[in-house]
């Protein structure tokens, strides 16, 4: 999805704005630490979740000024600058009253928006946010100012990498495509510089008084284990809104987008519409391949706990490696294995061949299983029946072997694969017989 870019005057400088969907109702959404309109929409997970909140509100979404694709000034704005921002976009988008989204730090201008112009919020719904960062007498959720300092200098540092996407999204920090995709919006958004005077700007952003002047009704969400912006400084902001709601959700990532963001999205729709829609499970073809440890409870009794843990921590890592190397995802560990998927059967079955392979060198055997079907992709996470036929065939292969069933063999018609026949078996739970192959050895 590429959005269409416009631009809206605020005093001299120019805000570029996206707009998304046709709801009955404006939400305007404050980003955080870096933005960029058409880069940020590159990664799946944030175009779908943009078209999620599109289709319940008319979605405004905008670059901050001195990044993406707003005026660059040479120095961070103010506060007042932003909030002046905000009521431009509004004003260039025919919007006098909307709710407004406050992300990570565009909390605080959301906050100061909402005291300042009450008359033109309706609702606010605040995301991993925070009223101060830093520790200050008779704050002490905040953050140390030396952090910020350090911070500053890494930024200078290091940047050009996915810098930090261990703090932002430990969720996704080992995902090639996560990587690529924060590296290039990064860079994008704003400069070394740049990004090093925002941290000495957050040292000092203050915005706590504006809380008891905020009389709209009032969301805060924050995740559990955020790295970047810990949760108690969330709680702060919904301790000090008479009536504001705060709600915990799970996970570590402070990106809104790259852990389980529909559970964010519903929050926000029912807060907005007082309604949940029910959302049908997203469906695609794709294969699926479970592995995992043969004759694992005596091999964990001969190493011990400890001993056990290492092996499954290397083992768990070297699966990643492989599965990523053939464009595959790690959708979970299953304790002593994996299910992993893929959108193509080829490069399936030759991770599942490396995985068998790299095993040996662990000391253990690990036996596969691959399906291909259609999938239900929930979140982050994979159901429907090709998921279950797929672990019913992973249950019939034998130690060192990758066994697929005939639907997977005859999508891989003249790549040149071999396979052993293994006879018909009947499937637990699965209706039929089912005709199950070994992956020849290469």
């Amino acid at each position: 999805m590429r959005p269409e870019i416009s631009y809206a005057r605020s005093g001299d400088v120019s805000i570029a704005y996206s707009v998304f969907g046709e709801g009955p109702l404006t939400l305007v959404a404050a980003p955080g630490f870096v933005s960029h309109l058409e880069v940020i929409a590159e990664l799946p997970e944030v175009s779908r979740g943009l078209e999620r909140l599109g289709s319940f509100a008319r979605l405004v979404v905008f670059d901050k000024r001195e990044q993406g694709l707003s005026d660059r000034m040479g120095r961070p704005p103010t506060i007042e600058e932003t909030v002046d921002d905000i009521a431009a976009v509004m004003d260039a988008t025919g919007t006098e009253r909307a709710a407004l989204l406050g992300v990570s730090e565009g909390a605080a201008m959301a906050l100061m928006f909402a005291a300042s112009h009450p008359e033109r919020c309706t609702h606010l719904a605040i995301w991993c946010g925070y009223a101060r960062l830093t520790k200050a007498p008779g704050y002490p959720e905040g953050v140390s100012p030396s952090t910020l300092d350090d911070w500053g200098e890494v930024l200078r540092r290091d940047w050009g990498g996915p810098i930090a996407l261990n703090v932002f999204a430990p969720s996704r920090a080992e995902d090639p495509a996560v990587r690529a995709w924060w590296a290039h919006l990064l860079r994008s958004g704003t400069s070394p510089r740049s990004a090093a005077d925002l941290m000495a700007l957050y040292k000092e952003l203050d915005v706590r008084h504006a809380l008891p002047l905020i009389n709209a009704p009032t969301l805060v969400m924050h995740r559990t284990g955020d790295r970047a912006i810990p949760l108690p400084i969330g709680r702060y902001i919904a301790e000090h809104i008479e009536g504001a709601r705060f709600v915990e959700l799970p996970g570590a990532d402070h990106l809104l987008w790259t852990e389980d963001s529909d559970a964010v999205i519903d929050e926000i729709e029912e807060f907005l519409t007082g309604a949940r829609q029910a959302r049908p499970a997203e469906r695609r073809l794709a294969t699926v391949l479970f592995t995992d440890i043969v004759d694992s409870t005596a091999t964990a009794a001969r190493l011990g706990d400890r001993g056990w843990r290492e092996l499954l921590d290397r083992h768990d890592a070297l699966v990643r490696q492989l599965v990523e190397r053939n464009q595959g995802r790690v959708v979970k560990t299953t304790g002593d294995g994996v299910l992993a998927t893929f959108d193509g059967p080829t490069r399936a079955i030759e991770s599942g061949r490396e995985i068998v392979g790299a095993a040996k060198g662990l000391g253990v055997e690990v036996r596969a299983g691959l399906h291909s079907g259609e999938c239900e992709l929930r979140g982050d996470d994979l159901g429907g029946m090709a998921v279950h036929i797929g672990s019913r065939v992973s249950a019939q292969a034998g130690a060192g072997e990758v066994l697929v069933s005939s639907t997977l063999k005859d999508l891989v018609v003249g790549s040149g694969i071999e396979f052993e026949e293994r006879g018909v078996a009947e499937l637990k739970g699965v209706p039929g017989e089912w005709r199950l192959f070994a992956v020849a050895e290469a």
